[in-house]
């Protein structure tokens, strides 16, 4: 996200964060790791082409530098825009030859029509580029209150000024297809600029506007994550998780992209499971698989039937191979116990290699309160209190009401 305080300082240099900002001021940044080398690079010196990265990471593009502009990567430089209606403002984040490879991965030709950088950037640029950034707030707010009153079906995610404030991008959201020609005249009347609207979908909205997900940390999208790639529910089944909507979305309402990260090892891990082992049968009733554990390659089942009904029983992924084999040929066996015990002595004893083995003691150890309940102090009884040269009154049989208290008690005031 960023904030105006910690994006631009003196002479284009970071002013240093103030503790005000959300988070992610050096989202998408690209580490130029040839430049801690102690090598000359002469193949880079020859490939002209930049990275160019527009309102921290955002937003990259490539740009044709010229050898006479003298700009190395870290550097503010004033850019040429489509159209040529005036000019951009960026940061080079990467030069040389790494270029080449990142163009590699994003499957851009080189040899295809770039724009040019100009020059480097002034203070005078730096502090219209501030400005703007600065009023991209209000902007957005306004454009939403507008949006609104024409009801229009759309969110506007962000807004990005161009550098030199000639031109305003508004990036939205839509289920569907906009008319959005009043809508650009409202906001051409005004923002006074030229308008462009770019429709972005909802990972791509998350990206540009950041936050911190379930995890604590920064969105992946908004901090290294350049590429989207499909998520779907089979990703959670193959990780053995719980198809919850709730906890499966990340921040833009789809399916997380860390559903993605672990998938091949899961999958690598399951090849030697068997298949359709959901239900196995035993002479004492049938076992119904209920949890599989992947890379301890334990599978759970529970009873269903007969005398051991409601008993759990972990098998081993082998233990479960022998199973499904009786029970392709008729054959039942007694029962799990059974069978585990006939695997255990055919295996071959093996030879303990100092490895402490550890015991779950998850729920057999409970913690002790050390709050001291409280002792409910009795009622002390009424103390009957008499007025001066009073006898005290005779002794009757009849009980005394218990809703209304006798003449002459009254209740002590404890203090």
């Amino acid at each position: 996200m960023g904030c105006t305080s910690c994006s631009i300082g003196k002479e284009g240099k970071p002013g240093g964060c103030s503790g005000n900002c959300g988070g992610g001021c050096n989202r998408m940044n690209t580490f130029d790791w040839l430049s801690d080398l102690d090598i000359r690079d002469v193949v880079s010196n020859d490939f002209d082409l930049v990275e160019v990265s527009f309102k921290q990471g955002s937003r990259k593009d490539f740009y044709h530098n010229p050898s006479f502009n003298q700009v190395m990567t870290g550097d503010w430089v004033l850019l040429e825009v489509p159209g040529g209606g005036g000019f951009d403002v960026g940061r080079i984040t990467l030069s040389g030859d790494l270029v080449r490879l990142q163009m590699r991965k994003k499957e851009i030709r080189d040899n295809q029509l770039f724009l040019n950088v100009i020059r480097r950037a002034n203070e005078r640029d730096l502090e219209k580029l501030e400005e703007m950034r600065a009023y991209e707030r209000e902007t957005m707010t306004k454009a939403r209150a507008i949006a609104r009153t024409l009801d229009l079906d759309m969110k506007i995610g962000d807004v990005e000024y161009q550098g030199d404030g000639r031109k305003a991008t508004f990036y939205y959201t839509a289920d569907g297809r906009v008319d959005f020609r009043e809508l650009i005249r409202h906001y051409a009347k005004e923002f006074k600029v030229k308008i462009e609207m770019r429709q972005i979908g909802a990972r791509q909205e998350s990206a540009r506007v950041g936050g911190i997900g379930s995890c604590g940390r920064e969105l992946c999208c908004s901090t290294w994550l350049s590429d989207f790639k499909s998520v779907s529910t089979a990703a959670a089944r193959y990780q053995q998780l719980a198809i919850n909507q709730a906890k499966l979305s990340g921040a833009c309402g789809r399916l997380k992209c860390c559903l993605n990260y672990e998938l091949d090892g899961y999958m690598d891990a399951l090849e030697d499971f068997p298949e359709s082992a959901e239900r196995l049968k035993t002479q004492t009733g049938n076992g119904f698989l209920i949890k599989t554990d992947v890379f301890r390659r334990r599978m759970t089942y529970v009873m269903d039937s007969g005398p051991e009904k409601g008993k759990f029983y972990t098998l081993r992924v082998d233990e479960v191979k022998i199973v499904l084999e009786a029970n392709k040929k008729g054959e039942f066996p007694p029962d799990f116990k059974e069978l585990q015990e006939n695997v255990a002595h055919a295996q071959p004893v093996q030879e303990d290699d100092g490895e402490p083995e550890y015991e779950d003691v998850i729920g057999a150890v409970e913690l002790r309160d050390d709050k001291k309940r409280r002792k409910k102090k009795k009622k002390r009884p009424l103390t009957p209190i008499f007025a001066p040269n009073t006898p005290p009154p005779a002794p009757t049989n009849r009980p005394p009401q218990q809703h209304t208290p006798p003449q002459g008690f009254v209740k002590k005031d404890r203090k």
